[in-house]
């Protein structure tokens, strides 16, 4: 055993099963080990287990020599290493998981901290301080749309492998509102993209002038849409994107 005592040792300490130098480490180790205290208080009844029998006198009157400790049976001790080998491998995989989590909150809070500050903070460098659905507008051809009095915006289409990938861009429009940007097949058949709610503030406005961005995908391909329609809930048409 290593100086970093290892608390995995309790049994084999109560078995005896410790080397000298190991022993006397982990007797120095459990007076401030509330944990390690315990369970050896639970493992003490294991240890008389495999004591000697009591010494008995034999026919010339005087106690025979000591048995030898019997030798604790063999699925005992490979039970004991089986636990200790999976108790370290579970320290390790803890370790792991928690540099993992570390790496994950310390890479949310930057792009949340990105966020909050609404562009106010530099990104780190090689990231956007776009959203996704910004960024892939901005770096695509936006097709522009035709608005309801006030309201503008356009889409960026990307074909996939499982249909089309667009990105929407939206301005001028107050809530609050509960909005759906839906694709209409050349067939006339109609599917909803993505959906989403707009504050009372709005998007694009004198109070808010940031436009909206959103993406989503559809099942139909780029060549089998017709055009993009921003409606309401209520059925109003916001904008349409005429393919």
């Amino acid at each position: 055993m290593n100086p970093a005592i290892e608390h995995t040792d309790v049994a084999a300490y109560a078995l005896g099963l410790l080397e000298e130098p190991d022993r006397r480490a982990f007797a120095a180790h459990l007076p401030g080990c509330p944990s390690c205290t315990a369970e050896l208080a639970e493992l003490s009844g294991m240890a008389s287990v495999f004591a000697g029998v009591e010494p008995l006198d034999d026919d010339r009157g005087r106690p025979p020599e000591p048995p030898e400790p019997p030798e604790p049976p063999a699925a005992l001790l490979d039970l004991l290493r089986r636990r200790k080998a999976a108790d370290r491998r579970a320290r390790r995989g803890t370790f792991v998981i928690g540099i993992a989590a570390a790496a994950a909150l310390a890479a949310g809070g930057v792009a949340v901290g990105a966020t909050m500050a609404g562009g106010g903070t530099a990104p780190p460098a090689g990231h956007s301080a776009h959203g996704p659905a910004e960024e892939f507008y901005l770096q695509g051809e936006p097709i522009a749309g035709q608005g309801a009095p006030g309201v503008s915006g356009g889409v960026v289409l990307e074909a996939k492998a499982w249909g089309t990938h667009a990105a929407l861009e939206l301005k001028g429009i107050r809530g609050p509102l509960e909005c759906e940007l839906i694709a209409v097949s050349r067939s006339g058949d109609r599917r909803v993209v993505t959906g989403w709610a707009v504050p009372d503030e709005g998007y694009g406005t004198t109070g808010s002038p940031g436009a909206l961005y959103v993406h989503g995908g559809s099942a139909l391909r780029p060549g089998e849409i017709d055009r993009f329609e921003v409606t309401t809930t209520t059925g109003s048409t916001l904008l349409t994107i005429d393919l």
